[in-house]
């Protein structure tokens, strides 16, 4: 399970060491060495667990499904990211919990007096 990459659809496998990685990333947190570049890539299926080589220098549109199960392995990735968040509703959006005390009627009626009228003094 990759802690980078939250979706991911298919490992690679390191060509320097020849083990099995979700992301470049995973690779340089458990390996001593940098990730070593080619243009053949050995790539694992999660879904249908089929392995299967692409050439990436040549890479097309219908190089990014799994040849075994069409698994679109080629995504957008979810990245995790820190924040807070509610579940479920937003209670803010037509908040029928709580009483909002500015729209309460005020405890004193002066629509009954007349201010046209001034004191002479």
């Amino acid at each position: 399970m990759c802690k980078h990459i939250l979706n991911v659809q298919a490992s690679i496998r390191a060509p320097c060491c020849k083990r099995w990685f979700d992301c470049a990333e995973c690779h340089a947190e458990h390996s001593d060495h940098p990730l070593r570049k080619t243009t053949e890539m050995v790539f694992g299926c999660k879904k249908c667990k089929k392995v299967f080589r692409k050439d990436v220098s040549n890479f097309e549109e219908e190089d990014e499904f799994c040849p075994g199960c069409d698994n679109h392995y080629v995504v957008d990735a979810k990245i995790p990211q820190m924040g807070i968040g509610i579940e479920g509703e937003d209670p803010r959006i037509q908040n029928r919990l709580f009483k909002d005390e500015r729209t309460k009627a005020s405890q004193f009626d002066f629509s009954d007096l007349d201010f046209s009228t001034t004191v002479d003094q």
